[in-house]
């Protein structure tokens, strides 16, 4: 029972120990893949957002390409004081083109010196120099086709916002340095766009030139003066790789995607900040913690409640038992002051008799037919002495029985004289037996005396008129089924008893098998019929079973294992036949208590047996290995100090000293629990008849002889 329990409090540990193990470890592999999950999903959306905003940006810089090359066309044959001089109109031309391109701020026609010609900005053009501007600077030695400038500020007088240059470089035929064309391109254009479509937090997107100079951006930041080192990662802009990066503009970490625009010096970008990244997968995670956080606590909670209450219910179970242990042995203590009482009680009354018949028989001159009288009481009291003492073996099972393979419903017809006898002539009885034989292996005598005691106990219930029934018949089982690895092959034999009585009352059902408990008045009855036959059906492996409602009789059903045909002949008693004489057969008596001894002895010796006593089993052994000619049977009690008489007659056999060996015993759990092995046994007490027969069994023909034991000699 208490490994039971710690089993199962272990369990609900390890259950407690995995409701919070396991959902940590599906919440781990479930943040991991989220994980994995949602950058692939972040990686996606910044490829999408690449491939709008360059084809974006590719349609700007084609459009203002367009407008440069248009530009070109107008003044490619015009001079520079052509174009002075027909300033107005080019610049009214020029604000056209400037005001139709959202995009584009001003444009503007240079001259080999850097000088304004016309531009759509303001008319006329101011006398200033702009040969420090990079997109100037970058055509006057060689053609290099379309040049991006770095982001700059209007210079006075002109105003407005920051910009970047797109520039063209003029030249006459012969290929000679003649001014360039521009175009001032706004960053806010792009910051506009790229906020229309970046409304996702975190977002960002780029323009930069080949080199990493930041011409737009989003967010913004403050411009750089110059290139930026490392803006770009080397190799991530040619190619389709995303990488992870922290801007040195603003010092966020970022996951970025590059593109090239195809035929310009420009690289877009795009991307998202990686804390986003995190927080999207955070809040992914976090919904999952909403419902699995909730549910692993109740689970907890509730482990640890089970656990708890199993404790608890531990603590009270064994508090139970414990109350239930002392109530037991109270029970036990008032049963056993119960049983004490009735045996002392049944006791002191047949050895009143005994000592009154001996006080008589020590009277003189008796007459012989009185002397007999008291004889014969003195010799039934110890018969009923016997039999009582049988009785409390069989409740108690431990009476050693004899088990012979028998016919039942022989046996019960054969009492059915002796049970109409028993029962009286006002009680109808009516046996019905089956026609197939109903083999059992158990002690007839022990049967015969359950039905008898079920007989009388029905007898007493109908107050001596009525109908008794007696039936036998096989039984398949039990009536609480038992295990199939103690279930008998061919099943059980039934005999019910069946009375017309009064019934036995609900609160006395559970204890009419109770030693000593009756319910009929004083000198009526011991109350260890019903207890016998409990002791031998559970003794001999069946069971007994009764059913009763007050008013409607009762019947007692007594189940006994059946056993396939008949193995010998059912012996009847020997206490009824006259005894044999000894005609001189040795036997070597081993009995512990002397005065048994001698009394068995002299009587033996009385009818013609030669006898030698002795008192213990090494004694005997003794005798019996110097001189094992000189015996013809060992006749031994059971129960002796040392080694036991049981124990002796296997070491006669072990030895193969070819001796029969005859055990006496009044009660031996050895016996009870391993039977005779074999060996002829013969209760106490038992007759000088029974001692003759059952020594002339096992010894049919003397064949040695031993000098007798004088009754008075001392004992080895």
């Amino acid at each position: 029972m208490q490994t039971a329990q710690r089993k199962s409090l272990t369990m609900l540990r390890w259950m407690m120990v995995a409701s919070l193990a396991l959902p940590v470890a599906l919440f781990l592999i479930a943040a991991y893949v989220s994980y994995g999950t949602t950058y692939d999903e972040a990686d996606r959306e910044i490829r999408r957002s690449l491939e709008i905003v360059h084809e974006h940006a590719l349609k700007v810089f084609e459009t203002i390409d367009r407008s440069l090359w248009e530009i070109d066309e107008i003044v490619r044959d015009l001079s520079d004081a052509d174009i002075k001089a027909r300033e107005q109109p080019l610049h009214a031309r020029l604000r056209q083109l400037s005001d139709s391109l959202p995009q584009m701020k001003s444009a503007w026609v240079f001259d080999a010196n850097g000088r304004p010609l016309v531009n759509s900005a303001i008319y006329p053009a101011p006398d200033m120099s702009f040969l420090d501007r990079d997109y100037f600077n970058a055509h006057v030695t060689d053609s290099i086709g379309t040049f991006i400038g770095a982001r700059l500020t209007p210079r006075p007088p002109y105003q407005g916002a920051a910009f970047f240059s797109i520039s063209r470089r003029r030249q006459s035929d012969d290929g000679s340095f003649t001014g360039i064309i521009q175009a001032s391109v706004l960053p806010d254009y792009f910051e506009h766009f790229y906020a229309r479509i970046g409304r996702a937090q975190g977002s960002y997107f780029a323009l930069r030139r080949y080199d990493g100079v930041v011409l737009s951006r989003f967010p913004a930041a403050e411009p750089t003066a110059g290139p930026a080192s490392h803006d770009i990662p080397a190799g991530a802009a040619d190619t389709e790789q995303l990488v992870t990066e922290t801007s040195p503009i603003d010092g966020i970490e970022r996951r970025v995607g590059y593109e090239r625009l195809a035929n310009y010096p420009v690289y877009i970008s795009a991307g998202l900040e990686t804390a986003t990244i995190r927080n999207r997968w955070l809040s992914t995670i976090s919904r999952h913690l909403i419902f699995g956080i909730p549910a692993t606590a109740l689970l907890v909670v509730f482990l640890t409640l089970a656990r708890r209450r199993t404790e608890h219910l531990y603590v009270e179970a064994a508090r139970r038992l414990e109350a239930e242990d002392a109530l037991r042995h109270g029970q036990r203590m008032e049963a056993l002051g119960q049983l004490t009482g009735g045996v002392a009680h049944d006791f002191n009354n047949l050895l009143t008799v005994i000592r009154a018949s001996a006080d008589l028989l020590r009277r003189p001159n008796l007459p012989d037919e009185r002397r007999q009288r008291y004889i014969d009481a003195i010799s039934d009291t110890v018969a009923r002495a016997s039999k009582l003492t049988s009785q409390l073996l069989a409740f108690a099972r431990r009476q050693t029985l004899k088990p012979e393979v028998f016919d039942i419903g022989r046996s019960v017809a054969t009492l059915r004289d002796m049970t109409k006898t028993l029962v009286g002539s006002r009680i109808e009885v009516v046996i019905s037996v089956p026609d197939e034989p109903c083999y059992v292996n158990a002690d007839a005598g022990q049967f015969e005396t359950a039905l008898i005691n079920m007989a009388v106990n029905a007898r007493d219930a109908m107050g001596g008129q009525g109908l008794l029934g007696i039936v036998v018949a096989p039984a398949a089982d039990l009536p609480t089924p038992a295990a199939l690895h103690d279930r008998p092959p061919l099943g059980y034999v039934a005999i019910a008893v069946q009375d017309t009585g009064v019934g036995i009352p609900p609160d006395q059902v559970n204890r009419i098998f109770e030693p000593f408990f009756t319910t009929k008045t004083i000198g009526q009855g011991t109350g260890l019929g019903l207890s016998q036959v409990f002791g031998f059906a559970k003794q001999s492996g069946g069971e007994i079973g009764v059913a009763s409602e007050p008013g409607c009789g009762a019947t007692f059903t007594l189940y006994l294992p059946r056993v396939a045909g008949a193995h010998g002949p059912h012996h009847t008693g020997l206490a009824q036949a006259a005894p044999i004489g000894g005609d001189g057969m040795s036997v070597l008596v081993v009995e512990d208590n002397i005065d048994v001894g001698r009394s068995a002895t002299e009587a033996l010796a009385e009818l013609g047996y030669r006898t030698t006593l002795v008192d213990n089993a090494k004694d005997a052994l003794e005798e019996l290995i110097s001189g094992t000619t000189r015996f013809d049977v060992v006749f031994t009690d059971v129960v002796m100090p040392g080694m036991t008489g049981l124990e002796l007659a296997e070491e006669i056999r072990r030895l193969e000293l070819d001796m029969p060996v005859v055990l006496a015993s009044g009660y031996s759990h050895v016996l009870a629990q391993q039977g005779t092995h074999g060996f002829e046994l013969l209760r106490k007490p038992y007759s000088i008849e029974e001692l003759s027969r059952v020594l002339h069994r096992v010894v049919p023909v003397p064949l040695y002889r031993a000098p007798p034991m004088a009754p008075n000699s001392p004992v080895r």
